[in-house]
This record gives structure tokens, C-alpha cells and sequence, in this order.
């Protein structure tokens, strides 16, 4: 079926993070803003993806807007393999690794909506998986300025059930105030790519044997896969990947030894398709998959349902906020720290319109065939 018309929309859902608000990307973050991508065919079916965004969102929607989608309408829905070659190819002089990227990730997974949708089948079954039970998530906290909001906000996540915490802290210190308030429960560090290969030696070494369950992107730049390699003789299992353009760029992070874990981001790297072929590589050369996910939208749940057909127990990441509504609820809100996949077709949900209605930001725009 031929694609008739793409509307983009952004929601900007208030949250509570435990903690005071700060800012992201030079921009006051008291919102999550989700950038939904609607497809809609002549049969009159709809799909619906997310664009990786935050503060990037403007720059991903006008990408979409003024060119992914213009080149996606008249095409075939179901012809996805072609499409990634056709569009991705078409704006790769843009950039292979940004908004023109993410926002062609957007609409991928709303072609596999859509591709469920019309054959009756949840995403994990088109991927080849059986009907899956819970799976367990880990609590993704977000950067606290105290150590009492660090172990406050550990002790919360605990108490709702998560088995795994994850910091997004730059100091040893709080990694054992973390480790204190967690009990038995592992803590994983996130520094964002803060240091320089020196720096992240002398950081490593200090927590050799303190137990982290991983050490995430401790490298600037990401690009330093020889840098990141060279930390594993500390002993800390390293982790990364949202940050690299697509299944090269793990390849690269494999062929340098650099990671224990790989972490792609389906609204990142261009979709669920390409996201299945970096699983398989990974999985290949032994690494372990742990995919990005601090999103809430069908970003989120398409992760959910990739990781539920192709990971061997997979751990799916949850931004420790509170949101106060979400158009895709129940699917995005663990319970006692484990999520359900949805099973009906697609994505097995729709967002609920009335949410969309009252948290919509600016204007929704929709491109179709003259």
C-alpha cells in the first residue's frame, strides 16, 4: 500500500525527576517532549513512531519535515528494506549520524506499525519471537547535584522494584553512596563521555574493585574507540554504542575491543531494522545487548518488543522520572521494575488522542502527495 500523507507532532509531557530540574543542551529540561512520527497509507491504515529527540527535536522535525518526508510519500509501506536503502542513501551527504538519521527512524517504526498492523501481528512475531512474558527493567536515574539526592533517589528505585540501578554521575564517591543506599541490588555508571583517556584511566582504576556492573561511555571523544579500548585492562565491563552511526559504527566498537555491552538506540540509528542487524552482529562476536532507551513513546515500546524477540534476558532501560500523563500508557510505566509487551498488531497500541490533544507543543504538520 502506497504512503498517502506523514504528520509530525511533539507532546511535552510535565515529569518529576526527584530531584530539582537542570538543564539540557543549554536548555531548562522540565519536559519530556516526545516527537511522534504518523504515517498513514491509502488503505487507510496508521502507524506511529518516534524520532529521537530532546532538545534536538526541532532540528528532527524540520529534517522530516522538509525532506524524509516529501521523499517517503507515493512509496510502497511494505517495501521497508528498500526504503531504508532509498532514503538513507538520498540524505547520507546530510549526515549519517543526526537529525536526518533520527528522523528517518521515526518513520521506520511506523512502517513496521504498519506492517503488523496489516498482517495482524505484534512486531515480536514478525521478528520471529514467541509470545513474551515480563522483562525486567533497570531504573535509569537521571544527574543529581547532592549525594542525599543520589542515595534518596537509589532508595526510591529500589523500593519500586528495579533490580538494577543506573547513576548518570561523574564521581566515585557517588558510586559508593549509591552502592550503600542499593543493598544487594548492582549499580551501573553513566558519565556521558565525560573525560579524556587520562582521566577516565585514573577514574577506572579508583573503581576497579568496586563492583560496577558496567561502566557506560566514560570516553570523550565517543569516536575513540582505542581510547575506550584500552580502559578494559582495569576490569570494569565498559558499555556503549548510542552515540555511533549505525551497524559500522559497532563494528568499529567490536574490531577495537572496546565494549562488554552494546547499547543501540532504535530512534537513533535509523529503526528497528537496523537495529536487528546490529543485535545480530553483536550476538556474533559475543557482546551483550542492552539497548538505549530514555524514551517514552513508540521508541519504547519498539524496544521492548525487539528486545523481547532477540535478546536473551534483556534488561530495558527507564528514565527514573514521573510522568504526569503519557499517551502511551500502561506500556511505558514498569511495574514492581518489569514491563509487558504489548501483543496486539504493530506496536499493539495507539496513542490515546485526548492526551495528545492536551499536551500538544506547537504545530502538527502533515506532507502529502500534491
Amino acid at each position: 500500500m502506497k504512503i498517502t500523507a506523514i504528520e509530525t507532532s511533539v507532546v511535552a509531557l510535565p515529569f518529576n525527576m526527584g530531584g530539582p530540574y537542570q538543564s539540557f543542551a543549554g536548555l531548562l529540561w522540565d519536559r519530556m517532549e516526545i516527537l511522534l512520527v504518523k504515517v498513514e497509507t491509502e488503505d487507510g491504515l496508521v502507524g506511529w513512531g518516534e524520532a529521537f529527540g530532546h532538545a534536538a527535536i526541532p532540528a528532527t522535525k524540520a529534517a522530516i519535515d522538509s525532506i524524509i518526508a516529501p521523499l517517503m510519500i507515493g512509496r510502497d509501506a511494505g517495501d521497508i528494506n528498500a526504503i531504508n536503502r532509498a532514503i538513507l542513501h538520498s540524505t547520507h551527504l546530510l549526515g549519517r549520524n543526526g537529525s536526518f538519521v533520527y528522523g528517518y527512524a521515526g518513520v521506520e517504526i511506523a512502517l513496521w506499525d504498519l506492517q503488523g498492523k496489516r498482517t495482524g501481528q505484534p512486531i515480536w512475531r514478525l521478528l520471529g519471537g514467541s509470545k513474551p512474558g515480563l522483562l525486567d527493567a533497570y531504573a535509569s536515574l537521571l544527574n543529581y547535584k547532592t549525594h542525599d539526592l543520589v542515595a534518596h533517589n537509589v532508595r526510591e528505585a529500589v523500593q519500586a522494584g528495579y533490580r538494577a540501578i543506573k547513576l548518570h554521575q561523574t564521581t566515585r564517591e557517588d558510586v559508593l553512596v549509591a552502592q550503600q543506599a542499593a543493598g544487594d541490588v548492582p549499580v551501573m555508571l553513566d558519565v556521558n563521555c565525560a573525560w579524556l583517556p587520562p582521566k577516565a584511566h585514573e577514574m577506572a582504576a579508583s573503581m576497579s574493585l568496586d563492583g560496577l556492573r558496567w561502566l557506560e561511555e566514560p570516553v570523550w571523544p565517543p569516536e575513540d574507540v582505542d581510547g575506550l579500548a584500552s580502559l578494559r585492562r582495569h576490569g570494569i565491563p565498559l558499555s556503549a554504542g548510542e552515540n555511533v552511526a549505525g551497524l559500522f559504527g559497532f563494528k568499529t566498537l567490536i574490531d577495537a575491543g572496546a565494549i562488554d555491552i552494546a547499547q543501540p538506540s532504535v530512534t537513533k540509528l535509523g529503526g528497528i531494522s537496523e537495529m536487528v542487524r546490529i543485535i545480530h552482529l553483536c550476538q556474533a562476536n559475543g557482546i551483550t545487548v542492552a539497548p538505549h532507551s530514555p524514551y517514552f513513546g513508540p521508541g519504547f515500546i519498539a524496544t521492548l518488543h525487539i528486545a523481547a524477540a532477540l535478546i536473551e534476558a534483556p534488561l530495558i532501560e527507564v528514565l527514573w522520572l514521573e510522568m504526569e500523563a503519557n499517551p502511551f500508557d500502561p506500556w511505558v510505566r514498569p511495574q514492581n521494575g518489569k514491563l509487558a509487551v504489548p501483543d496486539g498488531p504493530g506496536l499493539g497500541c495507539d496513542p490515546d488522542p485526548a492526551i495528545l490533544a492536551r499536551y500538544a507543543k506547537g504545530t502538527t504538520t502533515r506532507t502529502e502527495a500534491a
